[in-house]
């Protein structure tokens, strides 16, 4: 059995994905890599064939039609022989001492009689043109080095959550719990960073920065006119996190440290929602608004409730032209500080 696999999902990647598999490779025997061909029209394919025929032990390449990131990460996982997975997005790539350093404690706790779930570290947003680059760090809110458990979780900083980028999964957990992201869906792995959560038992945190997350291309789906234009997606995604934790309540609601991690990611993408329908100024997003703020409140007032009291809540439905200005500067405000889209 392999330590880890890393899923590359992959669509007209051409250009850029052979700097993340050569990241990827350092890891050697250890680590599998699956190169996701997502139905592309390009040379994606050819690439990861020929990285497949020069490092037959290492590299595969699936060949699937075109399902969109969701069901890339999906096939991935359905291959996975590793140990742990974890998803490398094909603009992206790692840093080779962290990547090491990584390797060596997911061995070390393979042996460990507490099994770790989830494994967790720093990223960098390389975004395009900045002349400092932002390390997303979590040594305030979770314990460093060591194996720990919910109850040990602390405050996490007003808009900050765990993105995919630095999670590394054990790969039962999330076929035990039933892990399929939806298809032909961007904004998907804030899904697959949510739901896996209350089964999540022991974590480790390492100080390291080791995903460098790239920002820059204009059709990126993290890019601010690229959201408001799939906001339908990003509607879709919020209402599968709304559902979900309706439907995991009790399991959630079990563990207070949780429960207040998974309120605030979702206060988190619901405020994101909520802003680029407004920032897309059109009457027809601006009741997709109202809609979502209801359809919250129907499914369970009481997140509703905290919501309203949360990043931006109180402001967020503020009636006119005004409130949507104060929701937008403080926004902003927050996307000066955090360095996102």
């Amino acid at each position: 059995m392999k330590l880890l696999s890393v899923a590359i999902p992959c669509y007209n990647s051409a250009a850029y994905m052979s700097k993340c598999i050569d990241s990827l490779l350092v890891g050697g025997e250890d680590v599998e890599i699956i190169v996701v061909n997502d139905g592309s029209s390009d040379e994606t394919s050819d690439i990861g064939h020929r990285y497949e025929k020069l490092f037959p032990s290492i590299v595969r390449v699936i060949d699937k039609e075109n399902g969109g990131h969701g069901s890339a990460v999906n096939a991935g996982l359905e291959a996975a022989k590793g140990l742990y997975y974890k998803v490398v997005d094909s603009d992206d790539w790692v840093k080779e001492s962290a990547y090491l350093a990584i390797l060596d404690k997911l061995r070390e706790l393979s042996g460990s009689d507490k099994v770790l779930d989830m494994l967790i570290s720093n990223f960098v947003y390389e975004k395009e043109g900045a002349d400092k680059k932002k390390v997303m760090r979590f040594g305030h809110a979770l314990p460093k080095d060591e194996l720990f458990t919910w109850n040990q979780v602390g405050h996490f900083h007003k808009g900050q959550y765990i993105l995919m980028h630095s999670v590394i999964f054990r790969t039962k957990l999330l076929r035990d719990a039933g892990i399929k992201l939806p298809e032909h869906t961007f904004y998907v792995d804030n899904v697959f960073v949510f739901e896996p959560l209350p089964y999540v038992k022991h974590m480790y945190y390492m100080d390291v920065n080791f995903y460098r997350y790239y920002i820059g291309r204009e059709d990126q789906s993290v890019n601010e006119k690229v959201m408001i234009g799939r906001i339908d997606q990003q509607i879709r995604v919020n209402k599968i996190m709304i559902d979900y934790m309706k439907e995991k309540k009790k399991k959630i609601f079990a563990n207070r440290h949780l429960k207040n991690y998974m309120i605030n990611y979702l206060d988190i993408i619901t405020t994101i929602s909520s802003i680029m329908m407004i920032l897309s100024g059109t009457e027809e997003n601006l009741e997709k608004k109202k809609e979502l703020w209801q359809y919250l409140k129907n499914s369970d007032p009481y997140l509703f409730y905290r919501l309203r009291l949360g990043l931006l809540g109180t402001t967020m439905n503020l009636p006119g032209r005004g409130g949507r200005k104060v929701s937008v500067e403080g926004y902003r405000i927050a996307q000066r500080f955090f360095k996102f889209n």
